[in-house]
Formats: C-alpha cells, structure tokens, sequence
C-alpha cells in the first residue's frame, strides 16, 4: 500500500480555493499515471505549528504506482510545482502539498531520501484521522502501534474538523 498524504491552505493560479486545488492535483496525478485507489474524507485544520495562515485542507490517498519511492517522489514534487508550489521557509503556507506518508511499508532513516514512513506522520491529526478512513488496519512500519493508538498519543491542541461531502469530491 503507498499511501499519499495531500493539502494545501492556499489556491493555486486559476482555482478558486484550496480544496479546488487538491482535487485538480489528485487529476494530475491520474494523468502521470498513478492510480488512486481510497481517498478519505477532506478534513480542515489548523497549522502544524499553530499560526495566523488559513487552515489547511487535508486528505489522505491510498495510490498505486510502480515506480520506487525516490521516483514516486520525485513525481510529487513536480506536481506541487505545477500548482504553484514555491519551497523556502519551513511551515510556510502552500498551494500544495503532496507527501509519500508509506510505500509497502518501506523503512528508510537517516540519509535516505525520502524517509519512510514519512518522520512526522505520527505527530499529526490531519494525517492520522483521514488515515483511518481508508485504512484503519494501517500499522506503523517503525513503532510497531496501530492508528487507533497512534491517535491516542496525538500530542495536545491540534484542531481539526472533518468537512461534509463525499471522499475525493
């Protein structure tokens, strides 16, 4: 299972809001050829670290490509790049946001890029709650802990609110 994390607090040229934006990059993807499979609910929430930049909107994507991680990868950065993606300061707000959250259940630390699982996944609600939508079985590769105790152990004040509407729409 490769699962693809995406969001965005900001809309890119030519789309009327973030979700907009979202939506036109998981068709983006489509046309690169990776099949999505699950998509979860959108969820809105707040910045990770806590800012005045508008909420983000969130989704997690179980995709399936045959490309190794460092392609995959780099595929994704080029997508957030059609989207207006700019890199610069950490925590920025965005256009958009593509992040390779498990490929397979793939390990790789320290010089490894990209890290598998992604570093930070288990520290944050706008990943683990849509996470458990499309896949409540998922096991963290490194610690060994179910998402439903990976949730328990979300660190404190962490705002998040699932939005209506149907998964990928």
């Amino acid at each position: 299972m490769i699962i693809i994390g995406i969001g965005a607090n900001l809309p890119a040229p030519g789309q009327m809001d973030a979700r907009s934006t979202c939506l036109a990059a998981l068709a983006e993807l489509r046309g690169r050829g990776i099949v999505i499979g699950a998509v979860s609910p959108w969820y809105e929430s707040e910045p990770v670290p806590r800012s005045d930049q508008p909420w983000y909107v969130n989704a997690v994507v179980e995709v399936r490509d045959s490309r190794p991680p460092q392609a995959l990868m780099a595929v994704l950065h080029e997508v957030e790049a059609v989207f207006g993606r700019v890199r610069g300061v950490p925590n920025a707000a965005r256009t958009l946001d593509l992040d390779l959250l498990d490929h397979d259940g793939r390990v790789a630390t320290g010089d490894a890029w990209p890290v598998l699982p992604h570093p930070r996944l288990q520290e944050r609600a706008f990943v683990l709650l849509p996470l458990r939508d499309i896949a409540p079985d998922w096991v963290h590769p490194v610690l060994n802990k179910g998402i439903d105790a990976l949730i328990r152990d979300l660190p404190e004040g962490q705002g998040i609110r699932r939005l209506p509407g149907r998964p990928g729409s």
